[in-house]
């Protein structure tokens, strides 16, 4: 009988693990994972737009967003699970896939990793002698709604597009990464190609980013007032997040085992187990059984006592000398 390979998962990312031994990063690895991928996305997602016109075309900003996350995902996902997003970490807590403390932290990381890709293109822009006013270059790639919008987007358009574009960006991740999905190897393409998809439409809009770490990192080197409007880009993403994670947190119920087979949905991973376990010791006490039969079949007779074999001998004599005349 063969023994089953055990299944590893990380709590933090809700990704499978092939076989042998679980590999659990520690908290500072993934912390700098998720500040670096971060940098990272900020840099390419803020970068392209800064020299480019991304008013007459936002393809090329979206793109290259979508595929730094791509390529973030792929090169951190497996320390950190790739979130870079406060949005998808508070999706992942909502869902119930990371600890709470644990989301603070990545929250945390993901600022520090925004504010320092936004740091280090505004030193750009300083170096550029063509450019007279940083900040108000700043202004064209910061999140706004109303007159800072481009196309005067007001506050409930902008809002309900965040929220939307945050849940279906959650949704994707969540989905895409949850530990029945056979195609989870292509998590980081499915949600960069989503993002891309989502950024075309928020470019157009509002600069509408769905991460509040991208919006926070740009609106520290804008103009005053995109402070004072920041607060729609934290609020309306993380409701949406939330939306999303309530969803899955409820796709994560547990299926009753006995209908599993009729149906064909599938079966909590604990349930699996269970069964599979149950199976195990079925098979394993029908093995003992069936090598106990030829043990019994061939057990040799039971001796017969000695002292049953010496008897007959004397009785035998003694009636023999009896009849001979030798006994009276």
């Amino acid at each position: 009988m063969t023994t089953p390979v055990p299944v590893h998962r990380d709590p933090a990312s809700g990704l499978t693990a092939g076989s042998g031994a679980e590999i659990r990063h520690g908290l500072v690895s993934r912390l700098s994972a998720e500040a670096f991928g971060s940098l990272f996305i900020v840099v390419a997602g803020l970068g392209v737009p800064l020299f480019s016109i991304p008013q007459s075309s936002p393809l090329p900003a979206a793109l290259a967003a979508g595929l730094a996350v791509t390529a973030a995902m792929l090169a951190f996902g497996y320390v950190s699970g790739g979130h870079f997003n406060p949005a998808v970490t508070v999706g992942h807590a909502v869902a119930g896939r990371i600890r709470l403390s644990d989301a603070a932290a990545y929250i945390g990381a993901q600022l520090v990793g925004g504010l320092l890709g936004a740091l280090a293109l505004f030193g750009i822009l300083r170096t550029l002698p063509g450019i007279q006013d940083s900040r108000t270059a700043f202004d064209t790639v910061t999140a706004g709604f109303g007159e800072h919008s481009i196309i005067q987007a007001p506050l409930a358009g902008v809002l309900l597009l965040e929220v939307l574009g945050a849940a279906i960006l959650v949704a994707v991740f969540l989905g895409t990464t949850a530990r029945n999905n056979i195609n989870k190897t292509a998590a980081a393409v499915a949600v960069g190609l989503a993002f891309a998809v989502l950024l075309q439409l928020g470019l157009s809009v509002g600069n509408a980013p769905f991460n509040p770490a991208r919006a926070t990192a740009s609106a520290l080197f804008s103009s005053s007032w995109s402070l004072e409007q920041l607060w729609l880009f934290w609020v309306a993403p993380l409701a949406g997040a939330a939306i999303a994670g309530l969803v899955f947190r409820g796709f994560a119920e547990p299926v009753a085992a006995a209908g599993s087979a009729a149906d064909g949905s599938v079966i909590d991973d604990s349930a699996a187990d269970d069964v599979e376990d149950f199976d195990d010791d079925e098979d394993a006490d029908a093995a003992d059984e069936a090598a106990a039969v030829p043990a019994k079949a061939a057990a040799p007779a039971k001796p017969a006592p000695a002292h049953a074999a010496d008897d007959e001998p004397d009785s035998r004599d003694d009636a023999q000398e009896f009849f001979d005349g030798k006994r009276g």
